[in-house]
Formats: structure tokens, C-alpha cells, sequence
């Protein structure tokens, strides 16, 4: 076996990996491209298959749409010559779904699919939830909760000697010690629970391609533990690397407040560190560790350093500790300058290496041009999915978002980096749809992605980019140094329209309208053509104290683009409507905020129907600031100002009444909420009024004496 070099691995040595279709096709080639991956044995003998080389298995229905996780990652592996199995939504009560296909060649994939499970199960309020669109009729209690161990485990059981490889946005955003909602405590990283072999995050097309092949070529899955976007668990830490303590790098109080982070003292780890390295090689160092203040003054090779977080036991005994390494962890995401992470969990380390290096727009184009049916497996037999319904003539024309909303866990999951796809290729898909589904209107139903308009949107200076530790290129001020351009996607909407059997062309994802204003021309052309009647659109919030905690833009802002919206609006004839976005209990807002943003949208004559309470997602920010009540955009310290954070259910559902102060059925408690603020000026039946006032209780037609001439007759 040949040994992989750093290059191949894709580490942090390089800034150029193979392309996507560069390698060399596996044997498995000669099979040729399956009309769907293969869920059953009687499929597989259709195909001339006597095993599968990788089984896919995830919690989704299996739709072979660009949209769909296991279809793409499934199809990119078909594309490499690999025979591509797929157990969807197995029975986990016991290992025999997880048999059907037989025993892969090289390893188990396993995802929790495109939801994260306990998002897909659960409400905010943490109600079970009666429907799953990512299942056919959308039958709920299809998937377990925790999907990914679950699965994870059960492969264990069906085959104990196969490798498991975990991934999707469940595995991505619990890489590390995170705080876990569902059971209101900080839980371990889902490696260990899983006792999966290795874990990729964000999409992971180069490093599923890089570890297939280098498995197929006989490396062990360990020996490649320095592979970009991927996590492992060691028992030994590698020798000859320089380590650099993250409090070092963002004390997050006075020294002498706290014990030293580490689990164990920095001599003990010396000396493990020599104990490891081979005594034959003269040229093996241990490991250097840099103490404060000599960090900054110290050189060191980035490639072999890692900066080493609050273990998992201190973080789960110290709230301030893990805002503080949330803090770390989305400051080093830059895949151009990002350091390897290491976190200590009891007597094992997890090994989190740098981000992908981000897909060029040439393999962004071959992975969206892969052989996808675009509809469910046969086996559903017409059977509504109702994700797919909502996507099947959608078209997805980048990834990425560089807004670093606090709330969201996009950017923890796909980057910041945009990776668009080229207009011919986006105008290839808008074919497809127009000749493969079935029933097929003539309406596109969305160009976009995680955004509507950050197509080709990126930094100008890539000296710049690869230096840059900025959490959002639009927060506080949209940064000058990135380009704001919309022409490319002014253009591409014009293409679209022309698409012959294309009658409209809407825009469904939602729009960074701050992004938007510069561009008035994008702004008149997506109002003018693309809007029907209504534009989605996520303000989140009013008031500046808690906008602040989001990321998010003034609300001028949005004053701003309504402006232009009406405008563009009347010079093209068209009565269209806004519909603004807003999040009740996000941290840092209180009853007063709430109070306020509800005066804002009687004011605007806004009575929002569908509203949001903050979800505190694994990995994001947001979700930091809930636990901790700490705020990780500036520096953590223990004396730092406490973040108002809401926690109680019942305080939650006040907040999201304040949004829907028109409801009748809120105004009870929101009667009673005003007294509490000195507010009981807002209540009664003029203009200037919130809420009405209790109507006095009138006897019951049963109780009420009638008159005398009533009871005579």
C-alpha cells in the first residue's frame, strides 16, 4: 500500500485539490450509470451487481434530485465508478434494514438527511410534530431521533467491520461539543456517540471522493487524518505539531480566574508527545506548546497547528467557556487560513481539520450536470413527498452565504465562501425540468439557494479573501472589498425567461435585501419579472439592541427596499406585497423589544400569519448566546454584560403572541403582559390601540331571568 502524501489528502497544504472529475474511474465502472441507485437485492441483480461498493443511508425518502443529499452525494460516487446502494429510512429497532443490500466493499454513508432529525421531529415549543415532508405522504414517525447514531450504531451491529462515515448537516453542526436543545444539556460530539470512524462536514463532495478512492486503494480510513472538512477521534495527538491553547488566543477572563483549560498539566503532555513519536527518527520534534503572551510573538507553521479548545468537561461545567469556544470555532472557518481544532473528550481528542477548499464553478457545473431522474425512486409508486413537490421545478445556482446570520447554521454548514454554478449550466437544468417532470406548467418556481441573490457575489481581492476572519461580509456595513455586482444574476433571469416551454421564471429563497440596494437595476428586474404578487423577505426584527444579536441590517434598510419595491412595483403596473420575516425570543430580546416590534407592525399595517420562535440549532452562534447568556460576537469574559435570553416556554409563547398581537387568542395574556410593562395605555378600540379590551361578561341566555310576559306565554 502507498502511503497518502499531504497532497493527496487534500490538507492544508495546498490551496489547489484534484478536481472532482479528475480521478481516475474505480473498476466499478463498467456497470454504467444506474437509471436509480439501488434499494433492493432485485435491483441490484437488474444491474449485474453481486455487492455495493458504498450504501448510502439516510433518513430522507430517496428522491434522485439535485436537492437531495443522498442523491447527489450518490451520483458524484456513480460518477467516480462506485457501485451506489441506498437504505432509505430503514426500521431501527433492530439491524435487519440495514442488511438488505448486503455487506459494501468499503464503507457505510450515513446521514440524517436534508433536515437535521430533531428539527424535522420537533417544533420550537418542542411539540412532536404530525407530518415529515422529506417522507412519502408525508408520514411522521419515520425516523428516529438523533438519526445518525441511530443508524450509525445499527450499521455497527449488521456489519461490525465495516467502516461508517457520517455527514449531512446533522453530523456537520455536532462536530464538536454541542449544546443540545431537545435535552437542554451540551452533549459530546456526535463521532463518539455514533462510534462512526469519521465524520464530514458542510457538503463534502471533495472529501467523500478523496476517502473512496483512498480506500478502494487500501488506506486505512485512520491513516488519513488530515484530510480538509473532516473530523476524527484520536487517542494519540500527532507528533511535531505546535499547539496553541484558544483561551491564549481570546482569554476569556483573567488568568488567574480560571484553572488551565487543559485536562491534563502541559508536562504530561510533553512527555506523551515523546513517548509517541518513533525513536528511529531523529527528525520527529514533539509537541510545542506556545504559552501566553509568547503566542503572538512566537513563529510557527500554520500547517502543523492546531489550536486546542475548552474540553468537553469544561465546557459542559462552564457556560462562559463555551460561548467562548463557539467563538473560536467560527472565527477559524476560513478554509484559506483556518486552523486545525482539537477538543478533549475524557481520554480521547476530536480531530476537526480545516473546511473544503470550495468547489470551482467547472465542478460545481459537473456535479449539477450528473445523470439525476429528478423525481422519487419508483418504489414510492406516486406517493406525495411533499419536500419534493416544493423543489421539483426549482433550480439551485450556488451555495453559500457570507451573511452570518447568528440564527442560522447555513454558514456553519456550507461556508462563506459563494460557490455558483456557470449560467449555461443553470439553463441545462431549467431543460431538464422542462423535458423530465412529469406535469411540467411552465413555471420555474426558484432560482436560488440558501439566498436569492448572492449569485457570484464574492470577495474581490482573493489576497484578501485568504486572510479575511470577518464573520459576515455584510455586518456591521456590507464590506468594501466585496462585490456587489447582481448583474450576472440580472442576466441569468433574462436568459431563463427565454428558455422555450418557460412561461415564468419566480423567485422563491429569500432575498438580503441590504445586499439588494445596491443594485437597483437587479431590484427593478426582479420586481418587474420575477415577483407574483408576493416577496419573501426576512427583516427578523425592529429594534436595534436585538438586531445586533442577530447580525442582521437596520431596519432602515428595509425602508429603504420597500421604497424601491413600490416604486419599481407602480412603474410596472403590478400590485405586490411584502412579506417580512420576524423571530420572537431570539436572544437578547425582551417583552419591551417584542412590545416595540409589535407597535412597528401595527404601524405598517403587517398581521403576520406564519411566525417564528428562535430555534436553538446545534453549532450556531445564536445558539451559544441562549446557553450561555454571553455574547461570543465580542470578546468572552466572565464580568461581561448577561444577554437576556428566554427560556421558559410559556415566556416564549409571549413573545411569538406579541407578532400576532391581532389573534384573539392571544390577547389575554397580552393584556395581562402590557399591565406587567406599565403599557395599559395600549389597550382599547382606537387607532393608536394593540390589542382591544376585555369585553365585560355578559349573563348566559340559561342564567338570565326573562320578563314575566315571556314567562306567561
Amino acid at each position: 500500500m502507498t502511503k497518502a502524501t499531504p497532497s493527496q489528502m487534500n490538507n492544508g497544504t495546498t490551496d489547489t485539490p484534484p478536481k472532482l472529475y479528475s480521478y481516475p474511474k474505480y473498476w466499478a465502472e463498467c456497470f454504467g450509470t444506474a437509471p436509480y441507485l439501488p434499494m433492493s437485492r432485485a435491483e441490484m441483480d437488474d444491474l449485474g451487481w453481486d455487492s455495493c461498493d458504498i450504501i448510502i443511508v439516510t433518513a430522507d425518502a430517496y428522491v434522485d434530485h439535485p436537492s437531495f443529499g443522498m442523491a447527489v452525494i450518490g451520483r458524484m460516487l456513480e460518477a467516480q465508478g462506485f457501485r451506489v446502494g441506498i437504505i432509505s429510512q430503514p426500521a431501527w429497532d433492530n439491524a435487519d434494514g440495514f442488511k438488505i443490500l448486503g455487506k459494501p466493499n468499503l464503507f457505510f454513508g450515513v446521514t440524517g438527511g436534508n433536515m437535521d432529525s430533531l428539527i424535522n421531529r420537533y417544533t420550537a415549543d418542542l411539540r412532536l410534530r404530525s407530518d415529515d415532508a422529506y417522507t412519502p405522504n408525508a408520514e411522521a414517525g419515520k425516523r428516529p431521533d438523533r438519526s445518525v447514531i441511530v443508524y450509525s450504531q445499527r450499521c455497527r451491529e449488521a456489519y461490525y467491520d465495516t467502516p461508517i462515515v457520517i455527514g449531512g448537516i446533522e453530523a456537520s453542526l455536532r462536530r464538536i461539543a454541542q449544546y443540545d436543545y431537545w435535552s437542554d444539556k451540551v452533549r459530546r460530539s456526535v463521532l463518539i456517540d455514533a462510534n462512526a470512524d469519521i465524520l464530514l462536514f458542510g457538503n463534502a463532495e471533495r472529501a467523500l471522493a478523496e476517502l473512496a478512492h483512498q480506500v478502494a486503494a487500501g488506506a486505512k480510513i485512520a491513516d488519513l487524518w488530515q484530510m480538509r472538512g473532516t473530523a476524527f477521534v484520536k487517542n494519540e495527538l500527532p507528533a511535531g505539531w505546535t499547539e496553541i491553547d484558544s483561551t491564549r488566543i481570546d482569554w476569556p477572563s483573567k488568568i488567574d480566574e480560571i484553572p488551565n483549560p487543559y485536562d491534563f498539566h502541559e508536562k504530561e503532555m510533553q512527555k506523551q508527545a515523546q513517548t509517541q513519536a518513533p525513536a528511529a527518527d531523529p527528525e520527529v520534534q514533539s509537541i510545542r506548546i506556545i504559552p501566553m503572551p509568547l503566542q503572538r510573538r512566537e513563529k510557527y507553521d500554520a500547517v502543523t497547528t492546531y489550536i486546542r479548545l475548552p474540553s468537553f468537561s469544561k465546557v459542559v461545567n462552564d457556560p462562559a467557556l463555551y460561548a467562548h469556544a463557539s467563538r473560536v470555532l467560527h472565527q477559524e472557518a476560513n478554509p484559506y487560513n483556518a486552523k486545525t481544532l482539537v477538543q478533549k473528550h475524557g481520554t480521547q481528542d476530536i480531530w476537526v481539520n480545516p473546511p473544503p477548499i470550495p468547489l470551482e464553478t467547472d465542478e460545481m457545473d459537473w456535479v449539477f450536470d450528473l445523470p439525476f431522474q429528478r423525481r422519487p425512486h419508483p418504489s414510492y409508486e406516486g406517493a406525495r413527498i411533499p419536500a419534493y413537490d416544493m423543489i421539483k421545478t426549482s433550480v439551485n445556482i450556488m451555495r453559500g452565504c457570507f451573511g452570518g446570520c447568528t440564527f442560522c447554521s447555513i454558514t456553519e454548514h456550507e461556508g462563506r465562501i459563494i460557490q455558483s454554478r456557470s449560467e449555461d449550466s443553470i439553463i441545462r437544468e431549467i431543460e431538464k425540468i422542462r423535458d423530465q417532470v412529469p406535469e411540467f406548467t411552465g413555471t420555474i418556481s426558484d432560482l436560488g439557494g440558501p439566498t436569492a441573490n448572492m449569485y457570484k457575489l464574492n470577495c474581490k481581492s482573493p489576497k484578501i479573501q485568504k486572510t479575511c476572519k470577518r464573520l459576515s461580509c455584510v455586518y456591521p456595513n456590507i464590506c468594501q472589498h466585496l462585490n456587489t455586482d447582481h448583474s450576472p444574476t440580472t442576466q441569468l433571469y433574462r436568459r431563463a425567461r427565454t428558455v422555450p416551454g418557460v412561461k415564468r421564471v419566480a423567485i422563491a429563497s429569500g432575498l438580503r435585501y441590504d445586499l439588494a440596494l445596491r443594485d437597483p437595476e437587479y431590484v427593478e428586474e426582479l420586481v418587474t419579472h420575477h415577483v407574483g404578487g408576493y416577496l419573501k423577505i426576512a427583516p427578523e426584527h425592529s429594534e436595534e439592541k436585538t438586531l445586533s444579536k442577530m447580525m442582521k441590517p437596520s431596519i432602515s434598510a428595509y425602508d429603504e427596499f420597500k421604497r424601491l419595491f413600490d416604486k419599481f412595483s407602480k412603474k410596472a403596473g403590478k400590485e405586490q406585497y411584502l412579506i417580512p420575516y420576524f423571530i420572537a425570543a431570539h436572544p437578547g430580546s425582551d417583552e419591551d423589544e417584542m412590545l416595540k416590534l409589535s407597535l412597528w407592525l401595527k404601524e405598517h399595517n403587517f398581521k403576520p400569519d406564519q411566525v417564528q420562535t428562535f430555534y436553538p440549532s446545534p453549532m450556531a452562534l445564536a445558539t451559544a448566546m441562549y446557553y450561555s447568556e454571553k455574547n461570543p460576537l465580542e470578546k468572552v469574559r466572565y464580568k461581561s454584560e448577561k444577554l437576556h435570553v428566554v427560556k421558559d416556554i410559556e415566556q416564549r409563547r409571549l413573545q411569538k403572541a406579541f407578532l400576532r398581537y391581532h389573534d384573539e387568542k392571544n390577547w389575554p395574556m397580552l393584556r395581562e403582559a402590557l399591565k406587567k410593562l406599565g403599557r395599559s395605555d395600549l389597550i382599547g378600540t382606537g387607532a393608536k390601540h394593540l390589542i382591544p379590551p376585555e369585553e365585560p361578561k355578559h349573563p348566559s341566555r340559561s342564567t338570565a331571568k326573562r320578563p314575566l310576559r315571556s314567562r306567561r306565554k
